[in-house]
């Protein structure tokens, strides 16, 4: 039996939408050729499907052209196959997680109630994407017979106009688009999302029909002037989504309904109404200024750069200069004003914006970037690069992928341990112990918890785990851009379909060293693209042994145009230099405090490595970097480059109650200690909390 078309469910949909009842009426097939279906869909299969839009600089490789062969991100990728993924279907397909028991229920399949957040729906569908990232990798039969036993029973959940959303469908006391707080457009996107992927990866159009139905009943209702609807844009996941649907489709309705929820916000007043009644208003879901209007990144995080980067995929199809001038300010303002040296973002659990309004996870003032308290929660760490990667494809420029790096191996593989089953919501830069009531807290924790309540990190951060070799290039006008390093083999075409295959070698980011080489490749000129980070002042460039003879700066892409032939060779020699780094002068948490940087990684002391009964508060370091250094440590925290060197530690603080005391001057006892990757702390003691901080207090000789 053959999945009806695209175009006869769009047909069938917008017949039946304004349907209430609940059904469990599966997904809708037919006995035809799929003629007008294979016409129409887009057969390109990258993570962003880029290939055909006409205002980007980058275009993205297909899943699975890059397969990581060893080292660091070799590493993380098995322990995603192995471990990260299947902990989470035992979680999230069991009774822990009772995510797939609700899509069961809602199909009359089990009996039960909903169980979970209102976003547990788009929790499960980043699962499923994870999953189809670790098939296109190894192409497990099993993983594709799973995920197809996942979309029946979706398939079956899903009612008749195309509506799903079990949070709604499983309460008799909540109707429809009622309210955005229960998420219904978040959950809308991650399913497109996870729909297109599924398609591009497997060729099969199973669960796009889902997705399909699902989109032309949010057409049928969201292309609307009416602010019933008009602010629902809420958690913005769905603008990602609608774009991937019509890059998928050539559907041109999803690109205009995704820039209709753009255009909706900062378009009504803000104000409280029925749908808006339960949760902060303004600023705190980015609906009191307009995009194009803005220029400071304002409320949740999380929903911040959701549509900042939905906005950034409608302006790859658009070209709107508006779109993209607004964008380029807001990213700034992340990156320079409002973002940790980790990459993470969001510094607070609740605060208030510049206008004042409520906020919660999110952004507050500029340079405000508290330590201890810093909330930085995971899936707004992994935004900041979803947001910066499409910024990179657009722009082409070194500086976006610098910030992809950062996060991917600090602020992004903190939230996980080691072993790949134990999760942290929140990332702050300074943990110290009994400083804070864990007891009133729903998403900070000592350490990190074998299951989260709220759901929607961890599938978040594996997902991205399973697929940033996706990410390790890009396709440029005539070449191929190096993103990001690591030991991997890549086999692709440039975008004139010429075919290209490469072989990346490096114990990066242990080592400096990056070794290419061509092994396939068409005879005429073309661009190789590598991009030099920009802490990676003095690298040198090689060319079969010899000097590239091309500008090498930090911060930039370094562009090598030659006649390529099969073996050549290059050869990216960055020094790795121990530094430390201090904030901005207005940064007032970290006035006279350092933190230590070994190429992408940032570093943190944590009390496993000082002596018993040690605070944290009482350690301070010798303004002198060249009294550190660095080795490699293969069977220490999954192997690292473990950072050794001598601490002060200050023996007379006062331990008193009162604010502010007399203080004479200070006795230090000096102390060799170990630096950890921040990314590996808290995984020795996970039974008890550990103290940690990034930055420490400078003692300048």
């Amino acid at each position: 039996m053959k999945h009806i078309t695209i175009l006869a469910f769009s047909a069938l949909v917008l017949a039946s939408c304004g349907q209430k009842e609940k059904t469990n009426d599966t997904v809708i097939t037919a006995n035809t050729e799929s003629k007008d279906l294979a016409l129409n869909l887009d057969p390109n299969a990258g993570i962003i499907n880029n290939a055909n839009s006409p205002h980007v600089a980058f275009k993205s490789i297909d899943m699975g052209d890059c397969q990581w062969t060893e080292g660091f991100w070799a590493d993380k990728f098995k322990i995603a196959e192995t471990k990260m993924v299947p902990y989470m279907r035992s979680l999230l397909t069991g009774d822990t997680g009772h995510a797939l028991n609700n899509f069961k229920i809602a199909a009359g399949l089990k009996d039960g109630e909903h169980k979970g957040m209102h976003w547990h729906d788009g929790d499960f569908y980043k699962f499923m994407e994870a999953t189809m990232y670790v098939y296109a990798q190894n192409k497990d039969e099993a993983l594709l017979k799973e995920i197809d036993s996942y979309i029946d029973i979706i398939g079956k959940a899903q009612e008749k106009d195309g509506y799903l959303q079990t949070q709604i469908q499983l309460n008799e006391d909540r109707s429809r688009y009622e309210n955005r707080k229960f998420h219904e457009m978040y959950n809308s996107g991650h399913l497109l999302t996870s729909a297109c992927i599924h398609y591009r990866i497997t060729g099969q159009t199973n669960f796009l029909d889902i997705a399909v139905k699902h989109a032309d009943l949010l057409y049928s209702l969201f292309m609307t002037d009416d602010e019933r609807y008009g602010r629902f844009g809420f958690n913005q996941t769905q603008i990602m989504g609608l774009v991937e649907l019509y890059r998928t489709t050539k559907d041109k309705r999803y690109l205009e309904l995704a820039e209709k929820f753009i255009n909706n916000r900062g378009a009504y007043k803000v104000a409280e109404t029925p749908e808006t009644k339960g949760y902060p208003i303004g600023d705190m879901v980015q609906e009191r200024t307009p995009l194009r209007k803005s220029d400071e990144a304002v409320g949740h995080a999380v929903l911040a750069l959701y549509y900042y980067a939905g906005a950034a995929d409608v302006y790859a199809e658009t070209g709107e200069q508006a779109l993209i001038d607004a964008l380029d300010k807001l990213w700034m303002n992340v990156a320079l004003k409002k973002m940790y040296v980790t990459g993470a973002v969001g510094q607070t659990h609740y605060g208030a914006s510049t206008n004042r309004d409520k906020i919660e996870e999110g952004f507050i003032d500029e340079y405000m970037m508290p330590n201890m308290t810093a909330y930085n929660e995971t899936c707004a760490n992994v935004c900041n690069s979803m947001f910066s990667y499409r910024m990179l494809g657009v722009h082409g420029e070194s500086k976006y992928a610098d910030i992809m790096e950062t996060v991917l191996y600090n602020s992004a593989l903190s939230g996980i341990n080691l072993e790949g089953d134990r999760y942290y919501y929140a990332n702050p830069l300074r943990v110290i112990h009994g400083s804070r009531d864990y007891d009133k807290m729903n998403t900070e924790f000592p350490t990190r918890q074998a299951y989260l309540d709220c759901f929607c990190c961890p599938p978040n951060l594996v997902r991205t785990i399973a697929k940033v070799s996706g990410w390790a290039y890009s396709k440029s006008k005539n070449g191929i851009a190096v993103n990001l390093y690591g030991g991997n083999t890549l086999k692709t075409t440039l975008t004139d379909g010429s075919k290209i295959e490469l072989k990346q070698e490096t114990a990066y980011p242990w080592n400096g060293d990056v070794k290419i080489t061509m092994q396939e490749c068409k005879n005429t000129p073309f661009d190789m693209l590598v991009r030099i980070p920009d802490w990676a002042e003095g690298t040198k460039v090689f060319v079969n042994g010899k000097d590239a003879d091309v500008t090498v700066k930090a911060g930039e892409f370094t562009t090598i145009n030659r006649e390529w032939k099969k073996d050549d060779v290059i050869r990216i020699a960055m020094p790795l230099d121990i530094n430390f780094v201090e904030g901005h002068e207005r940064i007032e948490e970290v006035r006279n405090q350092v933190a230590i940087k070994r190429g992408p990684l940032v570093y943190c002391v944590e009390s496993a490595d000082l002596p018993k009964d040690t605070s944290i508060l009482d350690v301070f370091i010798k303004g002198d970097a060249s009294q550190l250094k660095s080795e490699y440590r293969p069977d220490f925290l999954g192997g690292v480059s473990a950072i050794t060197g001598n601490v002060l530690l200050r023996k007379d603080a006062a331990k008193t109650d009162k604010m502010y005391h007399k203080v004479n001057k200070p006795q230090w006892e000096k102390y060799n200690t170990t630096f950890v990757p921040y990314y590996a702390w808290s995984n020795r003691n996970n039974e008890k909390e550990s103290e940690m901080t990034v930055f420490l207090p400078v003692v300048w000789e």
